[in-house]
């Protein structure tokens, strides 16, 4: 099992939501992501996805390309977002990182190289946003040779015999985008997402459901977690992390609001 299985397994077994936490890499630089990643961790994040910076972030909204504009500004990279990942392993940081992005950098890279690199680094999964399930095969193959799991994208569009398909072919868990649009953008309905996540769970077997796209704050956690397994918060945190003044402040940033959204998920607040 990989350590996203045993993280979903555990949460399972504890009756519990899970929170999955994006950051992005290189952002506000390499070395700080360490920090922020090991906050969101000791926090209470379950997973923790690390997006790759690139040029043409087209499922993102404002927040997380400017993010990306800042990090490919200082110098991140594929590459570099990897030894990051190492770093964080070599620093006991156990959290399940699963590589969030674009297929372009991969396909630059290498997809063969890229698995590798990755299982090698510590990645446990892979998502691209951009990869369509008839083409994905190129990237499928490598992960399964080197144990890591592939997260299937699901949208609102989606039909459950679809749904069945990325569930035959992913791994790990499946990603449900909430809202037609980009990250961090519209007003989410939760009636709708339970109803949809309703729809297409008998179609995902065992595999996992996260809810991502939307979900802001501990109340909009609490609302879409109901008929998920776990949600998922990044424009949020990049956010909180732009808005910090320092790299202090933005380590507790972080830890803060990571925090909340735990407790929210866990039923230990009212707000």
């Amino acid at each position: 099992m990989t350590r996203i299985a045993d993280a979903f397994a555990r949460l399972s077994r504890e009756r519990r939501k899970g929170l999955v936490a994006y950051l992005t890499a290189g952002f506000p630089s390499l070395s700080e992501t360490i920090d922020l990643v090991l906050a969101a961790e000791g926090a209470g994040a379950d997973v923790v996805e690390l997006g790759v910076p690139w040029s043409d972030p087209s499922a993102d909204g404002p927040v997380i390309q400017r993010a990306m504009e800042r990090a490919l500004d200082g110098g991140a990279t594929l590459a570099r977002s990897l030894e990051l990942i190492g770093e964080l392993r070599r620093r006991r940081c156990e959290v399940p990182i699963v590589l969030f992005g674009y297929y372009n950098p991969i396909y630059a890279f290498g997809p063969a190289r890229a698995a590798r690199a990755a299982a090698e680094a510590g990645v446990d999964g892979l998502l691209t946003v951009d990869l369509p399930l008839e083409e994905a095969e190129e990237l499928d193959a490598p992960c399964r040779a080197h144990g890591l799991d592939r997260i299937p994208l699901l949208a609102p569009t989606t039909s459950p015999e679809r749904a069945a398909r990325h569930a035959a072919r992913g791994s790990g868990f499946a990603y449900y985008v909430a809202l037609t649009g980009v990250t961090g953008a519209g007003h989410l309905d939760a009636a709708n997402v339970a109803a949809r996540v309703s729809a297409l769970r008998p179609s995902l077997g065992a595999l996992p459901l996260a809810v991502g796209f939307g979900v802001k704050d501990a109340a909009s956690a609490r609302a879409v977690a109901a008929p998920a397994d776990a949600v998922v918060v990044g424009s949020a945190i990049v956010q909180a992390i732009d808005a910090a003044p320092d790299a202090r402040a933005r380590v507790e940033a972080v830890r803060s609001l990571v925090s909340t959204l735990r407790d929210a998920l866990d039923g230990k607040t009212n707000t």
